[in-house]
C-alpha cells in the first residue's frame, strides 16, 4: 500500500465519530439523521432532499430503498456489489434480490460496536474492495454505505477511485435519508453517469459495442419493458432517428454511448441525479413518454424540437402511427372505473394508457416525487378530471378505494390485500403491469388485455367471498365450537398502551 493511501486511511479512521450509540438499528429516523449530519454526511443528505423532496408524506410504506440501487447494479455485467451495513438490512436486501432474479453473490462487510466506532470498518471495507479489484473479472465494483455507516460517517470518499484499472463507485443509501427504491435506483445511476462523464473529459474511451453510428439516438432514461426500445425505435425511424441507449444500462460502455445520444427521454421522471449528469454533458432533456395516442403525438413533437426536425417530418410520423395506435385501444377497450397507485413511478403512463382504452380513471398515487418531467402527464390527467398523488401513501390508497369504488384497483401488495378482501379485482402492479409493453403500438392493447383478464374472473372473487362468508375477520376469524369470550378490559389496556407509542412511532419511523 502507499504512502498516500495509508494516510487517507488514517484519516478516515479519525473521521468516524463514535456514535454508535445513536446510531444503531433502534435509532430512530430523526436521530439518524441528526448523526449523519454530525458524521460529515450533510453535503450528501443535502443533495438527497433537494433532489428528492418529500411531502405531504414523507416516506412511502415500501421496501428499503437500497433495494433499488443494489437491483440496478447487479444486473450490470462484470459489475462486484458491497455492501454495508447491519447484518439483517443485508439479509433482506439479498433475498429480496435473488427473489427477483440475481444470480450472482453480494459482498457483505459485517461491523460491531468497536469496528464502527474505532474506524476499523472502513478499513475492512478498504481491505474488501482490494481484495475484489480482479480486472479478469470486474470493470466496477460498487460500495454502498446502508443506514447504520451512513449514520456513522463511515467515508466511503477516500477509497481509491480505481485499483488495479477497477472503477469503485461508493454510494450512501440510507433508508432515512432516500425516499423510495425507484430514486435509489437514480442515486447509483447518477454516480455512475458522472464517473463516465469525467472519464469521457479525460480522453479517448472505449466505444461501446452496440454504439449507432448511422442515426442520431436518443438515451432513455428509466427502467422499461424489454420490448419498450423496440417501439420506440419504430416510433423514431421516420425521423431520421434511432433508439439509443437504456440507463440505468446493462454495461459499463453502455454508460459512454448513453452520454453520447443527441436527446434524453426521462420516461421515468424522477432520475434527477441522471438528468443532472445528461445536462452538465450538454444534452437536452425531454418529460413524458410515447403513451397512447396523445402521449405519442406529444412526444414526438417535443423529441422532433429537442433535434430541430420540421414540423412536416414530424407530422407525418405522427400521421403515420396515432391512426394505427388509436385502432388497436379501439379493439381492446377496458370498460370499468380504476384507480392506480404503485412505487415505480411510471403510475402516470399506465394511467394515461388505461384512460384512452376507455377506463374511467379516478385516482392515481405514485410513491415518487414531482418533478419537471412528470409535469405533461399531470396536466394531461388533471384537465381530465383524475386526482394525482405524489408521495401517496398507503392511507391514500386505501382512502381511494373507499371514496371511489373501483371496478378494479392497481397498487402495492397491501392495497391489493385490501381490495381482494372488499370482492373487488385488483392488481400487483409491479409484477403484473410493469412487465408489460406500454409505448408506441406495442403497447396499445397490452395494458388493456390484462385488466380486462382481472375483471372477468369477478364471478370466482364473488363465489368466494360468498363461500366463505360468516367465517368472520380478523381476530374473529374460524368456526368455533364454543364463541371465544371477549377481554374487555385488556383490549382497552392494550389501547391505551398503543395510543401512547403512537406519536413516538410517528417520529421515529424508518423503512
Amino acid at each position: 500500500m502507499s504512502v498516500s493511501t495509508q494516510t487517507d486511511a488514517k484519516n478516515a479512521v479519525e473521521a468516524v465519530p463514535i456514535r454508535f450509540e445513536k446510531t444503531g438499528c433502534h435509532g430512530g429516523k430523526d436521530q439518524l439523521l441528526e448523526a449523519a449530519h454530525a458524521a460529515g454526511k450533510s453535503e450528501t443528505l443535502d443533495q438527497y432532499a433537494a433532489d428528492y423532496p418529500v411531502g405531504p408524506h414523507d416516506q412511502p410504506q415500501s421496501m428499503c430503498p437500497a433495494f433499488g440501487s443494489l437491483r440496478v447494479g447487479l444486473r450490470m455485467e462484470r459489475t462486484a456489489t458491497i455492501l454495508s451495513g447491519s447484518a439483517c438490512c443485508v439479509y433482506g436486501l439479498t433475498f429480496t434480490s435473488h427473489f427477483y432474479g440475481a444470480r450472482r453473490s453480494v459482498g457483505y462487510v459485517p461491523f460491531d460496536s468497536e469496528t464502527l466506532v474505532t474506524g476499523k470498518l472502513f478499513e475492512d471495507i478498504r481491505e474488501s474492495v482490494y481484495e475484489q479489484a480482479d480486472p479478469e473479472r470486474y470493470d466496477t465494483i460498487i460500495v454502498t454505505n446502508l443506514c447504520v455507516p451512513t449514520a456513522s460517517g463511515v467515508p466511503l470518499d477516500l477509497l481509491p477511485q480505481q485499483i488495479n484499472g477497477v472503477r469503485i463507485v461508493c454510494i450512501d443509501v440510507p433508508g432515512f435519508g432516500v425516499p423510495t427504491h425507484a430514486e435509489a435506483k437514480d442515486i447509483l445511476a447518477g454516480a455512475m453517469l458522472k464517473y463516465a462523464r469525467t472519464e469521457i473529459e479525460q480522453g479517448p474511451v472505449s466505444s461501446p459495442e452496440n454504439r449507432r453510428k448511422d442515426k442520431p439516438t436518443v438515451t432513455i432514461l428509466g427502467e422499461v419493458f424489454p420490448a419498450d426500445p423496440v417501439a420506440l425505435g419504430m416510433l423514431l425511424e421516420p425521423m431520421g432517428l434511432a433508439c439509443g441507449t437504456v440507463v440505468p444500462t446493462r454495461q459499463w460502455r453502455e454508460l459512454y454511448s448513453a452520454l453520447d445520444g443527441d436527446v434524453v427521454a426521462a420516461v421515468h421522471p424522477f432520475y434527477t441525479a441522471s438528468v443532472r449528469e445528461f445536462q452538465r454533458a450538454g444534452r437536452p432533456v425531454v418529460g413524458s413518454a410515447p403513451v397512447g395516442c396523445d402521449g405519442t403525438a406529444e412526444w414526438l413533437k417535443s423529441v422532433g424540437d429537442a433535434m430541430g426536425l420540421s414540423s412536416q417530418i414530424v407530422g407525418n410520423t405522427i400521421d403515420a402511427f396515432v391512426p394505427k395506435i388509436r385502432a388497436a385501444m379501439d379493439a381492446a377497450r377496458i370498460n370499468a372505473r380504476l384507480t392506480i397507485s404503485g412505487y415505480e413511478g411510471s403510475e402516470l403512463l399506465v394511467a394515461r394508457l388505461a384512460i384512452e382504452s376507455g377506463a374511467d380513471v379516478r385516482y392515481v398515487g405514485t410513491a415518487c416525487a414531482k418533478s419537471a418531467w412528470s409535469a405533461p402527464d399531470v396536466e394531461w390527467l388533471q384537465a381530465r378530471g383524475v386526482e394525482v398523488k405524489f408521495r401517496a401513501s398507503l392511507q391514500d390508497d386505501l382512502a381511494a378505494l373507499d371514496e371511489y369504488q373501483p371496478d378494479l384497483a392497481i397498487g402495492t401488495t397491501p392495497l391489493v390485500q385490501e381490495a381482494k378482501s372488499r370482492g373487488i379485482a385488483s392488481l400487483y402492479f409491479t409484477n403484473l403491469i410493469s412487465a408489460r409493453p406500454l409505448m408506441g403500438l406495442l403497447g396499445a392493447s397490452s395494458i388493456a388485455e390484462v385488466i380486462n383478464s382481472a375483471l372477468a374472473n369477478r364471478p370466482r372473487s364473488d363465489a368466494m367471498r360468498e363461500f366463505f362468508a360468516g367465517v368472520g375477520e380478523g381476530d374473529k376469524a374460524g368456526i368455533w365450537e364454543k364463541q371465544p369470550t371477549i377481554k374487555t378490559g385488556y383490549r382497552e389496556r392494550y389501547a391505551k398502551k398503543l395510543a401512547k407509542q403512537i406519536p413516538q412511532q410517528t417520529s421515529t419511523a424508518t423503512t
